[in-house]
């Protein structure tokens, strides 16, 4: 079953602009412990940080999970953020956030307590062995494409 949550930070819009010259859409996800308080914690801690500045976040999906199906439903959500970083160091720096949030990769689709995602970097396009944006089959997940119909800010498709 699909839900919507609208939560403190989901959905927000940044009242002031800001100076970072790149736009990156970020999808966030996890289905392990308190998954909206974790990300009212991400939200905080991304806010504090001087790699990026939040910009907008989407309500919050509630959505059924998808490849290994034996699991609690995801929560979902997008986040704009600006940056100065290019795109392997950003997603460097999103991988560390992970990490902080106790993100483990045990197998494929597996429940986690945090997953982010870069959906697109600007209107770039790159295919490497680590980085791939947009992101792979994004137009094909309710995860993603509900969250960004909420979205006001232009974003790159």
């Amino acid at each position: 079953m699909l839900q919507l949550y609208h939560d403190r930070y989901f959905p927000y819009i940044n009242p002031r602009p800001s100076s970072l010259k790149h736009t990156a859409t970020l999808g966030i996800g996890g289905n392990i412990g308190d998954v909206r308080e974790r990300f009212q914690r991400l939200f905080f801690y991304l806010s504090q940080s001087r790699q990026v500045k939040i910009i907008e976040t989407s309500p919050i999906l509630q959505n059924p999970a998808f490849g290994y199906t034996e699991q609690p439903d995801f929560f979902n959500a997008i986040m704009i953020v600006n940056t100065t970083l290019p795109p392997q160091k950003l997603l460097k720096y999103i991988l560390f956030v992970e990490k902080r949030f106790k993100r483990t990769r045990a197998f494929k689709n597996s429940p986690r307590t945090l997953d982010i995602d870069m959906i697109f970097y600007d209107k770039i396009s790159i295919n490497s062995r680590y980085l791939t944006i947009p992101h792979p089959h994004f137009h094909e997940r309710e995860s993603v494409l509900i969250p960004l119909q909420f979205i006001k800010h232009q974003v790159s498709v």
